[in-house]
């Protein structure tokens, strides 16, 4: 049964493990966060010893699931719960045998299959396993780029959880958190990474991660970024805009077709923002989906960029987004581009 990774790991902290998982998609962070958890803590050290046994897809003889199967059925050495693991499942081309274990599961084994890609549930064995109560199933979708920044607030809300047993705690300014999701991307095991630096590496006493301590320890520049951009163009200032998209233009790390999207995601909800009859701070968040703290750069916005105004740069940006592309392109580089840009939004 397809269930949510916050809910298959809420059941494993709880001690309830299913007699299978299959655990799919092309974002490897949650298919290895729960594969981990089930390594490290369904036995103890001593069992996993005798108890615990790892395949990988490619090794496995023939491409056929059934070896991997054969341990699962097998009981239990020191007489508890068994793990079978197999890893790289992508890579398995016969599945006979996993389809007939499904209607003779081990109650003292924990199966799990982690597969990189997206088995199609209409076919088969996959129809079976994404169905069938006692098995789970975690779809691991990659993120949406609309989604990282609450993703990471998310994160950190969660670690704040262990830091406070120990005293300590940690918070985020929204505009690190805007620029982490714009220079980090979607990569999940990026963002833990370069979260994980920064609550680890902060100075004693130290509990906001603010763009200083970004610049200090990932080495995101706190005034060469897109956020920065942002409150150039809301300010109306050409020279700061001009100065940070000839920055982007020799970096490798500020590629405009990926530094235009949030530009994009702005004017366009700046736009709905202008048509909205109740511009109250809980409202414009809500019906944005934006953070509450940045409601006001909406209302400094509009004043500079009235609607037809607002209509006319979202075509700009999708103009130039074609242009990144090579459409209607011959030679412009990304300076000329962006130089073209910033003059016609602030004019």
């Amino acid at each position: 049964m397809t269930q949510k990774y916050e809910d298959i790991l809420r059941a494993l902290q709880q001690g309830n493990y299913a007699p299978l998982y299959f655990l799919c998609g092309e974002e490897p962070y949650f298919i290895d966060r729960i594969f981990e958890y089930i390594a490290d803590k369904a036995l103890d050290e001593a069992s996993r010893e005798f108890d615990q046994q790892l395949f990988y897809g490619r090794d496995l003889p023939g491409a056929d699931i059934s070896t991997a199967i054969g341990a699962a059925r097998g009981f239990a050495m020191m007489g508890g719960r068994k793990v079978v693991i197999v890893r790289e499942a992508q890579a398995v081309k016969k599945w006979d045998a996993l389809n007939a274990y499904i209607d003779n599961l081990m109650p003292s084994t924990v199966l799990v299959i982690c597969y990189n890609g997206k088995p199609d549930k209409r076919l088969g064995v996959w129809k079976r396993l994404s169905e069938d109560k006692q098995c789970v199933w975690l779809q691991s979708d990659k993120l949406r780029d609309y989604q990282v920044e609450k993703w990471i607030a998310a994160y950190i809300a969660e670690v704040n959880k262990e830091l406070q047993t120990k005293g300590d705690n940690v918070q985020i300014d929204p505009r690190v958190t805007t620029v982490l999701a714009d220079h980090l991307g979607t990569d999940l095991s990026a963002i833990v990474g370069a979260l994980r630096k920064l609550i680890d590496g902060r100075p004693q006493g130290v509990h906001t991660i603010d763009a200083a301590l970004v610049e200090r320890n990932i080495g995101i520049s706190k005034d060469f970024n897109i956020l920065e951009l942002q409150s150039a163009l809301i300010q109306g200032d050409v020279v700061k805009a001009n100065r940070i998209t000839q920055y982007f233009a020799g970096s490798k790390d500020h590629v405009m077709i990926r530094e235009i999207a949030p530009l994009y995601t702005f004017f366009s909800n700046l736009l709905m923002y202008e048509y909205m009859p109740d511009k109250s701070k809980e409202t414009v968040a809500r019906e944005l989906g934006i953070n509450p703290f940045f409601v006001k750069d909406y209302a400094d916005a509009s004043r500079r960029y009235p609607a037809g105004k607002t209509f006319r740069i979202i075509g700009y940006l999708r103009e130039m987004d074609a242009r990144t592309k090579g459409i209607d392109n011959y030679s412009a580089t990304d300076a000329d581009l962006w130089k073209e840009l910033i003059y016609k939004i602030m004019h």
